[in-house]
């Protein structure tokens, strides 16, 4: 299985080989800024899965638990497209709007719902954690 995905300008693209390590949802307040919205789709990969092109800016954000996210978007169009965690050496996290296709994306954790926003509705047949997973 190939995934494929771009910013919305086009400038980065990646391809991902392979399954997803893990689909989530983060309903932390950083990631619903960073999105604009009331949370962020994400999913895992290890490094040697994906292969960018196009050059990312990266911004070193903190978590409410005070560990370092790297948050990589397109320079040009502003798309959040990847983050990077410290504490999880060797995996990206790739924003799942940013896929071309994402019919196959079924997400198996919401993390951080402390957060969510009141509105949100969660499946409750899906796992949930009040802060960060693990």
């Amino acid at each position: 299985m190939t995934m494929t995905g771009q910013c919305l300008c086009g400038a980065i693209s990646y391809s991902v080989s392979g399954e997803p390590q893990m689909t989530a949802v983060c309903h932390c307040k950083n990631c619903q800024r960073q999105s604009g919205s009331a949370y962020s789709v994400l999913f895992g990969v290890t490094n040697d899965q994906i292969d960018v092109q196009g050059d990312v800016t990266t911004y070193e954000d903190s978590s409410e638990t005070g560990n370092l996210v790297g948050r990589h978007f397109c320079g040009k169009c502003g798309s959040p497209l990847l983050t990077t965690l410290p504490t999880q050496p060797g995996m990206t996290f790739v924003k799942a709007g940013t896929l071309d296709d994402t019919s196959n994306l079924d997400p198996q954790l919401h993390f951080w719902t402390k957060s969510a926003q009141k509105w949100v509705v969660i499946d409750p047949d899906v796992p949930q954690m009040e802060g960060n997973p693990g």
